[in-house]
């Protein structure tokens, strides 16, 4: 168990890396999902607790909106949005404990603890007001849960995971998922202890509660069934590709599995952990392989063939998977003799993480280009910019101009005549141009459209899956106008 040292440092560490900063985007909030989850908790009352959104279920938006009752603090979606962001790091500083006593049981060096404070993924999810943080913390409960439950059947232990994952359906319906792990422990007590009447009693016994607390915790999915039931109709065929919309185009034509070990993987973990985790790997399948890790593989293994198969393959969709790759490198690091390789190793896997908080000590991407360009561009112009699913730039002055074009309804006539009229352009993500081969982002970025690029602040790798990046690093590109073509001219280019 934790020395007293060790326990200090935990608490510092994850503490600090998941909790600092947690109001990052001066003032403006950037993330869509914890936009959608902070409307509807601004939206609830002590007379209506129908979130009329169904998206996630309503554990979270009750967690939320009874903290500010409590805290008797005005229910804003503002305050909606910090609540919302507090708990999910408070749940992420809470999964670091239960990894660590996964880590500790599969008999992993301390260490091991550390790749798992500092994954880049898993802070950047702590610092978003989302539900990924909670689910993954599910997830790693029922891991831990299925350690004991394989061995011995404790009603206790199997009341707190049917409990667990009520919360976790209550949160997400594909949280259905991650009772998986569960269901292979009870079947290896099965096969070891010949007990047929308690296994089945038990198995019976997890589905009774977890359905009951998943009720309990999101009512209204059943009271208000017909638009739950849309809802999750809508989320589907979002998930799969056959409703089409404008934030799932990135995957069109991908790969399944190998886009996720391409554009997730080696950038969440950070490409240190995920190299070494395949050398882990090869440890683990070269030896006789104990009942703990059994349930650990074929749980993720599961997980991962299911979700991996979507058409939309989302960062935070791998995010369950992570700890997975962490617990593989401590593994593979274990095998090696000499100590000062050893240490250097540790310290390079966790160089991602340390980089990627340096962030949070810097004032947003989009208030620092908002910023600059109050500062450097002259007044009484015209700047053309994007929308969507890209919010604008906080721009604080009137003085400006600005066209956000809707690029997802792309018309060549307009378009030209915005360009004609425009002064300046801005690219604010990766999101429309990695995804539209449109002419428009061929001439501007050659020249050919007659704007030149004058700054660029640079955010996050643009090759990754782009939400790791667009919500809170975005690449910003800023051009200029140096000739003007005529209308019909830029409607040739495009």
């Amino acid at each position: 168990m934790f020395s007293r040292k060790l326990f200090y440092l935990i608490i510092i560490l994850g503490i600090f890396t998941r909790f600092i900063k947690i109001d990052w985007g001066n003032g403006n909030f950037f993330h869509p999902d914890e936009n959608n989850m902070a409307i509807a908790i601004s939206q609830l009352s002590s007379t209506n607790l129908n979130p009329n959104f169904f998206a996630y279920g309503q554990f979270p938006l009750y967690l939320g909106y009874f903290t500010i009752r409590t805290l008797n603090i005005p229910n804003t979606f503002a305050n909606s949005i910090y609540i919302l962001r507090l708990y999910s790091a408070l749940f992420s500083v809470l999964s670091v404990f239960v990894f660590y006593l996964i880590a500790n049981k599969l008999s992993l060096a301390d260490y091991s603890i550390l790749f798992y404070i500092f994954c880049p993924g898993l802070i950047q999810l702590a610092h978003f007001g989302t539900t990924e943080s909670l689910l993954v913390l599910i997830f790693l409960l029922n891991i831990y849960f299925s350690f004991k439950l394989k061995d011995k059947i404790d009603f206790n232990t199997l009341f707190l995971s049917g409990l667990i994952n009520g919360i976790g359906v209550a949160t997400k319906i594909s949280a259905l998922a991650f009772t998986f792990p569960i269901f292979v422990a009870l079947f290896i007590y099965l096969i070891s202890s010949k007990k047929r009447l308690i296994t089945f009693a038990s198995f019976f016994t997890f589905i009774l509660i977890f359905l009951i607390f998943g009720l309990i915790f999101s009512p209204y999915n059943i009271i208000d069934f017909k638009n739950f039931l849309a809802s999750m109709s809508y989320e589907t065929g979002v998930a799969n590709g056959s409703i089409p919309v404008f934030y799932t185009t990135q995957f069109k034509s991908t790969l399944p599995y190998i886009f996720q070990f391409r554009h997730i993987f080696p950038y969440a973990l950070g490409l240190p952990v995920f190299v070494l985790s395949i050398f882990g790997l090869y440890f683990i399948l070269n030896k006789k392989i104990s009942r703990d890790w059994v349930i650990v593989l074929l749980s993720t293994l599961t997980y991962f063939i299911y979700f991996g198969q979507l058409y939309v393959k989302w960062t935070r969709f791998m995010s369950p998977l992570f700890f997975v790759f962490i617990l593989l490198t401590a593994l593979a690091i274990s095998k090696i003799k000499i100590k000062t390789l050893k240490i250097i190793l540790i310290i390079i896997a966790c160089l991602p993480g340390i980089y990627f908080l340096s962030i949070y000590f810097q004032p947003d991407i989009r208030v620092s280009t908002s910023k600059w360009i109050e500062s450097n561009l002259p007044a009484n112009t015209t700047i053309l910019s994007e929308s969507g699913n890209v919010v604008n730039l906080p721009l604080t002055t009137k003085q400006y101009s600005t066209i956000n074009y809707d690029f997802y309804d792309y018309d060549k006539q307009t378009l030209s005549n915005v360009i004609f009229n425009s002064d300046y352009i801005i690219v604010p993500s990766r999101r429309v141009f990695k995804n539209y081969s449109y002419p428009y982002y061929l001439h501007l970025f050659n020249g050919s459209l007659g704007f030149k690029e004058i700054k660029k602040f640079d955010g996050a790798f643009e090759n990754a899956e782009e939400t790791w990046s667009v919500f809170d690093r975005p690449t910003i590109r800023i051009y200029q106008k140096i000739f003007k073509l005529s209308k019909e001219d830029y409607e040739k280019l495009l």
